[in-house]
């Protein structure tokens, strides 16, 4: 692969959800040794620490958890990564995955300004579909793809001036999905692969298929992992967990063709909780991850013990 400029940026937010331990992904990430993989392929890597959010007031008359913190956190990661040079692939270090409100915001606000479509690859358990009026947790986690769509309902969030079209949306890995948003999404041009798909069919073949319509597009490319993507018995430090999730290799060949690929512009990490995991092994694993799409091959990857 093609050494690249790599800058990653610690997103500490834990306002997407009640369960805490989200803001402590970045620093497992980095004891992980993300920079140093990384690295090692032969990129440049700059670490550029956390960003913070504005200053904020919380109010407690919704049922939605913390709306002014996660407002603040979305401009705040919006206008991190719209200012990143496109010569330069940011990793976000989450944090919860309404990280994405701001990170896929500002990465639409940047392919606009390059005139380039941008193409979401959602690899994630939920659909995150939901708005806030119809989230029944109130947790905005679940409302990143609703909010980057231009679905109504986000008062007081950054308006959405580049929404994405939903037919340059791909959700691989699902499995747990609310019967309101499955009805909405329905009805949309999104691509939504399940696990029984996948099941059935793989994983490769509907992945090669987004991939290629986002190259004649000549789009960029922004990929949000959540850690619940795979199954919890090799990924257990997260807070939603779903059994039946994807396996270690079939997450190894998402990422091994994305960097074949050589479109992916951005890419987010997140919902890792190192208070659930088990001696690292998550963080580890999702450092692994990140070295395949950036160019580390089966044979170059150690034996890990845990």
């Amino acid at each position: 692969m093609t050494p690249q400029t790599i800058h990653l940026i610690g997103a500490p937010m834990d306002c997407g959800k009640r369960r805490q331990g989200c803001l402590m992904g970045p620093d497992a990430l980095r004891t992980a040794g993300l920079s140093g993989a990384l690295t090692d392929l032969g990129h440049q890597v700059t670490d550029i620490g956390n960003v913070t959010p504005a200053p904020f007031t919380e109010t407690q008359d919704t049922h939605l958890h913390a709306p002014q913190e996660t407002i603040a956190w979305t401009q705040a990661l919006s206008n991190v990564t719209e200012a990143t040079d496109t010569n330069t692939v940011p990793i976000f270090m989450g944090g919860d995955h309404a990280l994405a409100l701001g990170t896929v915001r500002g990465a639409a606000n940047a392919a606009a300004s390059a005139n380039r479509p941008l193409f979401v690859l959602w690899l994630d358990a939920h659909t995150d579909y939901h708005t806030p009026a119809t989230t029944a947790s109130g947790n905005l986690h679940g409302t990143p793809v609703g909010y980057v769509t231009g679905r109504a309902g986000f008062d007081g969030f950054p308006e959405i001036p580049n929404p994405v079209p939903h037919d340059q949306i791909a959700m691989l890995g699902l499995r747990s999905v609310d019967a309101e948003e499955r009805a909405a999404i329905e009805q949309t041009d999104v691509t939504y692969v399940d696990m029984r798909h996948i099941d059935e069919h793989g994983i490769a073949k509907p992945l090669a298929a987004f991939l290629d319509r986002v190259t004649k597009a000549n789009g960029f490319l922004h990929v949000s992992l959540d850690v619940d993507f795979l199954d919890p018995s090799v990924a257990p430090a997260v807070g939603t967990t779903v059994p039946g999730g994807a396996t270690i290799r079939e997450a190894h060949l998402v990422m091994e063709m994305i960097c074949d690929s050589g479109l992916m512009t951005s890419l987010d990490i997140v919902e890792l909780n190192p208070f659930l995991d088990e001696r690292g092994r998550t963080a580890q694993l999702m450092v692994d991850l990140v070295a395949s799409a950036f160019g580390r091959r089966v044979f170059d990857r150690p034996t890990r013990a845990y």
